[in-house]
């Protein structure tokens, strides 16, 4: 049988899940153990930062590859297109939030709002990427704060 805190790991590292799925069952698990809960916390919201350095160096080198098929570079392109439109949209309205447009978008514990998709953003649009990593990392530290308090029941995400 797979360790929780394992599968608590696993989940925060999966773009589905991340943070939302991974922190409740490690605390649970802390909790269970009777361990200090503080270094169970670090230690989730640390992988879920550490696969972000991961998923620039994948899309760097696969999206390279690939780029040489005619077919995935036509339909990266037209996707390129709308999402850039979309883009320039929120940036005409909110020029002035920058990087912490990203790190709100990543701190709000939401599906499809992490890590995995702010860091698919910042590729997408090059971001630069020294300031994308840290922007997503803070809001990875923030959506762990608010998972874990929302964990341990000092806060309620839903209804």
């Amino acid at each position: 049988m797979i360790n929780q805190l394992l599968l608590a790991i696993i989940l925060t590292i999966l773009p589905v899940s991340e943070l939302r799925g991974g922190m409740p069952l490690a605390i649970d698990y802390a909790i269970k153990n009777n361990l200090t809960l503080l270094p169970i916390i670090l230690m989730i919201i640390l992988f879920n930062m550490l696969i972000v350095l991961f998923i620039f160096l994948f899309l760097d080198k696969f999206h390279s590859g690939l780029l040489k098929f005619k077919f995935y570079n036509k339909f990266y392109n037209l996707y390129l297109k709308r999402v850039r439109k979309k883009v320039d949209k929120f940036e005409s309205r909110h020029e002035t939030m920058g990087m912490l447009a990203l790190t709100l978008f990543v701190a709000i514990p939401f599906p499809t709002t992490g890590a995995w998709t702010g860091t698919f953003i910042a590729w997408l649009l090059d971001l630069e990427r020294k300031e994308s990593i840290i922007a997503i990392m803070t809001g990875v530290l923030i959506a762990g704060v608010v998972m874990a308090l929302a964990s341990l029941g000092f806060i309620k995400l839903f209804f």
